[in-house]
């Protein structure tokens, strides 16, 4: 078993905020999710993504659910987004050659918030 936390193993901050950038090109590109940022002040996003990410990669930042829950909550995000979205996620961490167990374990991180992300049919 590797030692240390994915964020540690990985490159900590470094390495979260490149997989954000990858991540978000993927996202914006998409007809299913892209329509969610029209609006949106991406550097910002992008620099509370990196920390989300941080947070379920096992490093030092820290977002609660209930913050998940209240900052998606006006964006009625659809089950079928949430899943373009974990698609997304995942083939954005295996463009970065991690371990298939790490990629399983920051999976199961994100679907474990689908229903504080998920609120429209």
């Amino acid at each position: 078993m590797a030692k240390g936390t994915i964020f540690e193993r990985y490159g900590g901050f470094a390495t979260a905020g490149k997989i954000v950038m990858a991540f978000y090109d993927r996202i914006l590109d998409s007809d299913v999710t892209g329509p969610y940022f029209d609006d949106v002040e991406m550097p910002r996003l992008i620099d509370h993504q990196t920390k989300f990410v941080a947070t379920v990669m096992g490093g030092p930042a820290s977002y609660s659910d209930e913050m998940l829950e209240q900052l998606h909550r006006r964006l009625d995000v659809t089950g079928s987004a949430f899943d373009e979205m974990a698609r997304l996620f995942r083939d954005t961490l295996e463009e970065f050659a991690m371990a298939r167990e790490d990629i399983e374990a920051l999976m199961k991180e994100i679907n474990s918030r689908r229903d504080v992300i998920v609120s429209a049919n």
